[in-house]
């Protein structure tokens, strides 16, 4: 299955050996990886199919038609707008994530870290777990770390680190 059969443009019907059925144009044929890129359908707009396919997949194929090429320049329409708000969205999620992880602190640290941030506004300090911008849970994250806030949100914050710290023994020894 080489040469003219995969050339940028063609319709093909595809039978896969998976059972798949389906058409598509070839956008593209790289020979070193055998893979193909071909947009599923007729449909050409800003929202296309893609679909990438080990040509060593297909069961059978059958030639449709030759049309221009799927990717001209003149006929394809890129949103930048839509794209960048895209990216700046990410970015900012990447930041959020990574303000999760502490910095020098032990897998042990991170895991209550993570526990208390399920019921509770939390973040790094350092290596200082801030619980509701006022109680602080210090190294090495034991009830008496706890310090700071109210009376209530103190012993509320105990209490979870006394709970997670059971759980994590209690995984440790079913292991």
């Amino acid at each position: 299955m080489e040469g003219e059969e995969f050339a940028v443009g063609c319709f093909l019907s595809i039978k896969t050996t998976l059972g798949d059925e389906f058409e598509g144009q070839i956008i593209a044929f790289d020979r070193l990886s055998n893979i193909l890129v071909l947009q599923e359908g007729s449909k050409s707009g800003p929202r296309r199919n893609i679909r990438l396919l080990k040509a060593n997949f297909i069961k059978e194929f059958t030639f449709l038609r030759q049309d221009e090429d799927p990717l001209d320049v003149k006929k394809c329409f890129l949103d930048l707008t839509s794209l960048q708000a895209r990216e700046d969205s990410a970015i900012r999620q990447a930041e959020a994530d990574s303000e999760r992880i502490g910095v020098g602190v032990t897998s042990e640290a991170q895991s209550l870290f993570d526990a208390l941030s399920k019921t509770l506004p939390v973040r790094w300090d350092k290596t200082v777990i801030v619980v509701m911008n006022e109680v602080r849970v210090s190294s090495p994250y034991l009830p008496e770390s706890v310090s700071g806030g109210t009376p209530a949100a103190n012993e509320r914050v105990k209490k979870v680190l006394e709970f997670e710290r059971k759980r994590m023994q209690a995984r440790g020894a079913s292991q």
